[in-house]
């Protein structure tokens, strides 16, 4: 028996259109090969989205791509991320569901975590990620004995940072301890944060992250080159397969003391300097201009001749001398407040604060839910928020 783990499509969250049809054929290629390896199921550890409420031309793609693995009578299973579950609670994971192809394994009963029963006699339960560490609650008041006491081949489902484990980036991210996480499984499919990771540990099995499908940022293009997916057999040994659909080609060029036309002219020379036909580049620009605006670049016509896949530019690190006013550009209210986010320059760790904040004090009231339950449930999670932010 194997198995198939995954997690961190996040379809639909690019902005380019060639990247988000990368992303969408990166998940492709997750249901090719695990129908070429014959796989008894697979495990979405989060985030199959960017986004609670998708498009529904994103729906439509990934519901046929997931029913070439009904066909091939392989299951998934699968947790709601902290993108896919809204404040609200509601997730398309459940359209999903009703329709027959998938399992969400986030099941209670009498507020017990129960198991979901694999045809191979699997065992397989999880818990859902909510933003900034909100799901360290959910951890704390877990029931786990039962979980424990279980017999048989399990695997638990998580999408959360494990404070232990996470690298030096993440040293801002406020974690949750793999110790707040039942013992006696066999596996531990995580996701959540975009790094590929796994070790053993007594008591608790084999803990892995597998990484996104694709890479989701520019800075994980940068390091991360492409996507990737796990293949587990029952003894667990961990082979993790690229899913490389197009070479990345990362350049950085320093443009200090030159004025915008120069700085134009040597981003051009450096492109041409490079084999990036077909291929996405990342190009990151630093420096403070002498003279010029940063407009004055006409970064969106960079390089249109060379017929690169996608062009992706990081001018985090760039200034100039002149004032420039900033407009921020973007379709949605959530992409307007990531430009604006980015442009003010904030170190990213307080930038996902400032998203998740925005985000819980846009909650909505569940049906049926009394006002004074609505407003104590804001309360604890503005408290939980700011409690567990450095």
């Amino acid at each position: 028996m194997k198995f198939a783990h995954i997690a961190d499509c996040h379809v639909g969250g690019w902005r380019e259109e060639a990247l988000r049809k990368l992303s969408i054929d990166s998940l492709k290629k997750v249901i090719d090969v695990c129908i070429q390896e014959n796989v008894a199921f697979l495990l979405i550890s989060g985030d199959l989205f960017n986004t609670s409420l998708p498009q529904i031309d994103y729906i439509k793609e990934v519901a046929s791509l997931f029913n070439m693995l009904k066909e091939a009578d392989i299951s998934i299973y699968i947790i709601p991320g902290s993108h896919d579950y809204s404040p609200s609670g509601k997730t398309m994971l459940e359209v999903f569901e009703h329709a027959g192809l998938v399992h969400n394994v986030m099941k209670f009963e009498d507020g017990k975590l129960q198991f979901t029963l694999d045809k191979t006699g699997t065992k397989i339960t999880g818990l859902y990620g909510r933003r900034s560490g909100l799901d360290a609650l959910d951890y704390a008041t877990l029931q786990k004995e039962h979980l424990e006491s279980e017999k048989g081949f399990k695997i638990f489902m998580f999408h959360t940072t494990l404070e232990e484990f996470k690298p030096k980036d993440f040293e801002n991210v406020e974690g949750t301890s793999y110790s707040s996480m039942p013992k006696t499984f066999q596996y531990y499919a995580g996701g959540h944060v975009h790094y590929r990771f796994d070790i053993a540990k007594e008591g608790y099995g084999k803990i892995v992250y597998p990484g996104p499908v694709f890479p989701n940022n520019f800075k994980e293009l940068e390091e991360l080159k492409c996507g990737g997916m796990c293949i587990v057999d029952d003894k667990l040994n961990v082979r993790r397969i690229p899913l490389q659909l197009k070479e990345v080609v990362s350049l950085h060029c320093d443009v200090s003391n030159k004025t915008a036309a120069e700085a134009r002219a040597f981003l051009e020379e450096s492109l041409r300097n490079q084999e990036v036909k077909e291929k996405i580049v990342t190009l990151r620009i630093s420096g403070e201009l002498s003279s010029g605006k940063i407009s004055d670049l006409q970064l969106h016509t960079l390089g249109e001749h060379l017929e690169m896949y996608a062009l992706l530019q990081n001018t985090h690190m760039l200034s100039t001398k002149e004032f420039e006013a900033i407009t921020p550009k973007g379709d949605t209210l959530e992409e307007i407040e990531e430009e604006i986010l980015k442009n003010l320059k904030t170190p990213e760790h307080f930038s996902d604060f400032l998203k998740t904040f925005m985000l819980v004090l846009n909650d909505e009231k569940h049906e049926g839910e009394r006002v004074g339950d609505f407003e104590e449930r804001l309360l604890i999670n503005l408290k939980t928020l700011f409690h567990e932010t450095p």
